[in-house]
């Protein structure tokens, strides 16, 4: 007998085909097959013994709707129909599943027949859904809660959420610092903060700081390491002032050059941009003019939702640093790249964010990452070589272009949403013409 694999690659099948597999005319495009959504199974017609069968059909709907295509929804719906089997064997309610038996289950898996690569991660999708449902519960009779480091970076985070108002991104940031800092020197079950000294903190910093780090790096640490010293001595985790302490990182201000994109690479990699076609290629294409035109930062993009969009007046909402929100003019050809992304390119989903994955499941872009990635990638398909690769010298090199046409410092930080002048300040040092009116002559003779 022919196995499903085998069924869906011929491309002329007269074998009897198992239910639930749909044959496809692959002289069509690609772009009708119907490969790209998937089939919902009956459960009458699908034979699934043991404590998951009465959740095999909500599940099957779950990720049909997000997306998956007619062989991972094949592969996923055998996985849970195998599993729950294999519960019954092992009379295991569904309840009581934990991570054991999801190790235990994929041994057996592994004798019988080929362990798939993507089969440990299915199977943790399958019991995520089911703890997310309410069905799986594997906490403790008594939970006694997290202890040692956890515990206390997780009430660091509620304090930097609750007292300081910080941004979800710069709570993880301070708090990956700080455990990378605690687990260095203290005991991870019961660490004791009170007995941390001064040349703790300085040896600490002298051993990471400058270790393959930028200033600002390094400056990260030590404004973490801060932070967190004073909320402890605010919950008299210590009596000491080691905030006091921390030594600060040798830096200079205004030391560095704005890492702008040459002006002719932006307009090579726009040009570029305007042959993608693909649901992937019209997203990144909106998502490079929202950096290019408008000089958002990729965070921003990230915390872009449909209901900022205002078609009817032209502009859209954008939720900065600080929890600042300001309304922004949507150029047309942003407008129109963004508008061709929603009606073609973005997939169906309940997300609300305005940039989707394009590949199942159809989640939100998470973190700023996601869209340096999506740059670095644009430009190598642009064939562009650039030193830096990140996302930020797009709003870089639209400062660097708006300076060039004699628009001031305080216009651009307008334009950047910049909340202090320093910030801008940086860069004067690029415009060579204003430079060479200010400065003095050179004394004596040149070399």
């Amino acid at each position: 007998m022919l196995s499903s694999a085998c069924i869906l690659a011929s491309p002329v099948v007269k074998a009897r085909v198992p239910v639930g597999i749909v044959l496809y005319d692959w002289s069509r495009p690609a772009w009708v097959r119907p490969m790209q959504q998937a089939y919902r199974k009956r459960r009458s017609r699908l034979r699934v013994e043991g404590p998951l069968a009465p959740y095999l059909e909500p599940y099957a709907e779950h990720i049909a709707e997000r997306g998956y295509s007619q062989v991972s929804y094949w592969k996923k719906t055998f996985l849970i129909s195998e599993f729950s089997r294999w519960l019954g064997e092992e009379r295991i309610a569904a309840g009581e599943i934990a991570a054991e038996h999801e190790a235990a289950f994929l041994r057996d898996r592994a004798r019988h027949r080929i362990l798939k690569g993507g089969d440990t991660i299915s199977l943790s999708g399958i019991t995520s859904w089911l703890r997310d449902k309410g069905i799986v519960n594997n906490e403790p009779a008594v939970s006694t809660g997290p202890s040692g480091i956890e515990a206390i970076l997780q009430e660091y985070a509620g304090w930097l959420r609750e007292d300081r108002g910080l941004a979800p991104s710069t709570i993880e940031n301070y708090a990956g610092y700080i455990w990378r800092f605690l687990t260095s020197i203290c005991s991870a079950d019961e660490p004791r903060l009170a007995d941390i000294s001064a040349s703790q903190v300085t040896d600490y910093i002298r051993r990471n700081a400058p270790r393959d780090r930028t200033f600002s790096q390094a400056k990260n640490i030590v404004t973490s390491l801060r932070s967190f010293f004073r909320f402890a001595r605010y919950r008299d985790y210590i009596q000491t002032d080691l905030a006091a302490v921390v030594p600060s990182v040798a830096g200079w201000s205004m030391a560095s050059i704005p890492r702008a994109m040459p002006a002719d690479c932006v307009r090579r990699l726009l040009n570029e941009s305007k042959t993608w076609r693909t649901p992937a290629g019209l997203r990144n294409r909106a998502i490079l003019l929202l950096l290019a035109r408008l000089g958002l930062r990729a965070r921003e993009i990230v915390r872009l939702e449909l209901d900022d969009i205002d078609w009817s007046q032209g502009w859209l909402r954008v939720h900065g640093k600080g929890r600042e929100e300001r309304p922004l003019p949507m150029p047309h050809d942003v407008g129109e790249a963004v508008a061709s992304y929603l009606k073609n390119g973005r997939p169906e989903s309940t997300c609300r964010g305005v940039f989707l994955r394009s590949r199942a499941p159809f989640d939100e872009l998470k973190t700023q990452s996601d869209i340096c990635q999506i740059v670095h990638r644009a430009i190598d398909r642009a064939g562009i070589e650039v030193k830096v690769t990140g996302s930020h010298q797009l709003r870089h090199a639209l400062a660097v272009d708006m300076l060039r046409q004699g628009i001031s410092l305080t216009e651009i930080g307008q334009v950047l949403r910049h909340r202090s002048p320093e910030a801008t300040r940086r860069y004067a040092k690029i415009d060579l013409d204003g430079l060479r009116e200010v400065a003095l002559p050179w004394p004596g003779e040149l070399p």
